[in-house]
């Protein structure tokens, strides 16, 4: 996949030495978990029926059963047993969280806080709900997202459809504890220009922070018009100040940590621009990435990709540049912020190759559609094993092992 790196097209490579044991164990051959349960037969059979329906409907029907599970008297119960993994390998702490896994649920499938806490049992570390908006809004035209099943892909353009931030602080104050860190992911609303766009961030963050363990800024969704102009140095650092300021006014008794996420399309220069925003503030973490609107190194015919139109792109064909990203990202910040991996997550390698590259944690969302529930069990059950078998005793011993460090400045 042909990506330029630079303002000027000009081509620019991370020297990346890998530890010792990194080395080895990337090396090797990749390793599947040797049983899978029959629970991922049970998706395979009623995957079909799902996708004879359009994307956004067969999203609406998965969210009303997990809804109506975590009402059920034993439902959350019965999802944690049937998916959840609890090895003491997988055991982490980030951003000041204790995490019984590094697994995330990327924003964008619990848009209004629904079904948070059944997602939660399905054996993720962390549950990232959003993107809420200030105010409530529609959302795009649809249909606004499609299927890429040759390439195990996702276009959306869905435009931050949700009830609000105030309506989903509601649902998130009856939140009953579990072992899944909650976070959730704020975007701007689209009526509101960009001049305006802090007091709307500042909006959603005033409900939502007594309720969540971390919030993430959204600025790098392609279907709100001048979004990602917010990724800017001069837009970002004021907006994230005010956030955080907002965050310790709001929430005095704790810190919560305070994220950002970027898209996969930036050049060279800007992601080096937000790393020095994140360490000149001190922000908590970095989501790498968001969706892309590249369509280079599709198998899905370019008629049937041109007839889904504009939005983002999401699964593997965006994972190379996300690593990308993430490996320049890491060498520029070293330990000092704490970066969370997303786009293309399929499977425990992956998940291994990212938390190697500088993830502390790795989130999925459109894996979830191709291959059910199971996936985060599958996932946890094959990264124990990729962990194990390189002779590591814990995932924080694994962390950014196959990145250099960040030169010290002159």
């Amino acid at each position: 996949m042909a990506w330029h790196s630079g303002r000027d097209g000009e081509k620019f490579s991370i020297e990346t030495p890998r530890a010792q044991n990194a080395e080895l164990v990337l090396s090797r051959r990749p390793i599947s978990p040797t049983a899978r349960p029959s629970r991922t037969v049970v998706y395979r059979l009623f995957k079909p029926i799902l996708f004879l329906l359009r994307a956004e409907t067969a999203h609406r029907v998965v969210m009303r059963l997990l809804g109506w599970l975590a009402c059920l008297p034993g439902g959350l119960w019965w999802l944690r047993m049937l998916y959840s993994v609890d090895d003491p390998v997988l055991r982490l702490r980030a951003f000041g969280l204790e995490l019984n896994n590094p697994l995330g649920l990327a924003a964008g499938l619990d848009k209004d806080a629904e079904a948070f806490e059944a997602f939660g049992a399905l054996g993720f570390g962390l549950v990232e709900v959003g993107t809420l908006t200030g105010e409530p809004q529609p959302g795009n035209e649809k249909p606004r997202l499609f299927r890429l099943p040759r390439d195990r892909a996702l276009i959306n353009r869905m435009g931050f459809n949700n009830h609000g931030a105030a309506a989903a602080a509601v649902r998130l104050k009856r939140r009953r504890r579990g072992s899944f860190a909650l976070g959730a992911n704020i975007g701007r609303t689209k009526l509101v220009e960009n001049e305006r766009a802090i007091e709307d961030y500042v909006k959603s963050t005033r409900s939502l922070a007594p309720h969540v363990d971390y919030l993430v800024i959204n600025v790098s969704s392609p279907n709100t018009p001048g979004l990602r102009a917010l990724q800017d140095k001069e837009s970002l650092a004021p907006l994230l100040q005010r956030v955080r300021a907002t965050l310790d006014a709001e929430v005095p008794a704790r810190r919560i940590p305070l994220l950002v996420k970027v898209a996969p399309d930036l050049v060279d220069a800007d992601i080096d621009a937000v790393a020095e925003v994140a360490l000149e503030l001190g922000l908590d973490g970095i989501i790498a990435t968001n969706t892309t609107i590249a369509r280079t190194g599709l198998a899905t015919p370019a008629s049937e990709i041109e007839a889904c139109g504009a939005g983002g792109l999401s699964g593997p064909p965006v994972a190379e540049r996300a690593l990308y990203v993430l490996r320049r990202l890491r060498a520029k910040l070293g330990t000092q912020v704490t970066l969370i991996a997303s786009g293309g997550i399929f499977d425990g390698d992956a998940a291994f190759e990212r938390i190697c590259a500088g993830a502390s944690i790795v989130q999925i969302y459109t894996g979830l559609i191709y291959e059910g529930p199971a996936l985060p069990q599958r996932i946890a059950r094959g990264l124990a094993q990729r962990l194990r078998q390189a002779g590591f005793t814990s995932v924080e011993a694994a962390i950014g092992v196959d990145v250099a460090p960040p030169r010290p400045s002159a």
